[in-house]
């Protein structure tokens, strides 16, 4: 009888060892699976071979941050593992993730209201010329009138993404000292539209301004990360934005920071995504 007990004890225990034994490896396959599509796995391998090159030839610490976050993005796209992905339990690697992806493609939409000590009729002259809006939109390059309702827009970029950013944009809604529409036109490199409303202030106060930003960064959800790994984001630049608009219009100037030291290194990078 001892020896039968015995017997289904070492049987038992073998039984359990070996269910240890094929958990831990279990939870190895499922951690090492890809969570990332071959097309953003491309896209990653091409962000991070350009952010190691330009971060290289810097020889600073800039270049050293550069590098490694370069070295993240190749990490990402050569094995396919995205541990952000991973803690919010999506994955755009195989059929099912379509859902995750329509999630991604639909962008940033960003709003911000200033209240601005000025009529709506001044304000709204000056928004609906839109050659003026370079002087209160710091990641604006220029912004030049092809007709009375097309534009071509040029926005700053950093080096390693050519400079600069263009595309064409319409007006889809004008109401004369109230509302402003526009969007990107069919082909551009930005896809975005946005608006801004001009709203008399309770108690003769001036001008509530509100702007509204709905975008895809180029390069979709990397771009996203890119512009918030450097230190910039969409919400600060349309608060930015709003600023200077209020300064410019209510003492005529806007305030920069040219030639002062700057608190972040890469503020300026994240604003190829506008």
């Amino acid at each position: 009888m001892a020896t039968v007990d015995q017997s289904r004890k070492r049987e038992s225990l073998t039984q359990f060892q070996s269910r240890g034994q094929s958990v831990p490896s279990a939870a190895r396959h499922k951690h090492q699976k890809r969570n990332v599509g071959d097309a953003e796995r491309q896209v990653s391998v091409g962000v991070g071979v350009l952010l190691a090159i330009y971060g290289l030839a810097r020889h600073d610490l800039t270049g050293l941050l550069l590098t490694g976050a370069g070295a993240g993005f190749l990490y990402r796209g050569a094995t396919g593992q995205c541990s952000v992905y991973k803690s919010l339990g999506i994955s755009t690697a195989d059929a099912s993730a379509k859902q995750t992806q329509r999630k991604l493609s639909q962008g940033i939409e960003v709003a911000e209201s200033f209240l601005i000590d000025k009529p709506q009729e001044e304000l709204y002259a000056f928004w609906r010329k839109l050659d003026n809006l370079p002087s209160v939109m710091s990641h604006l390059k220029s912004v030049q009138a092809l007709d009375d309702r097309r534009s071509h827009w040029v926005a700053k970029a950093p080096a390693i993404a050519g400079g600069t950013v263009e595309w064409d944009a319409e007006i889809t809604e004008d109401v004369p000292n109230s509302r402003i529409a526009w969007n990107s036109l069919p082909g551009s490199s930005v896809d975005s539209r946005g608006s801004v409303e001009f709203r008399k202030a309770p108690g003769d106060r001036g001008t509530i301004v509100r702007a509204t930003l709905k975008y895809l960064p180029p390069a979709g959800q990397l771009g996203r990360w890119i512009a918030k790994l450097f230190g910039d984001d969409p919400h600060t630049m349309i608060r930015e934005d709003l600023r200077n608009f209020k300064r410019q219009m209510e003492i005529g100037e806007v305030l920069t920071t040219n030639g002062q030291p700057r608190g972040a290194c890469f503020a300026g990078i994240g604003r190829m995504m506008s």
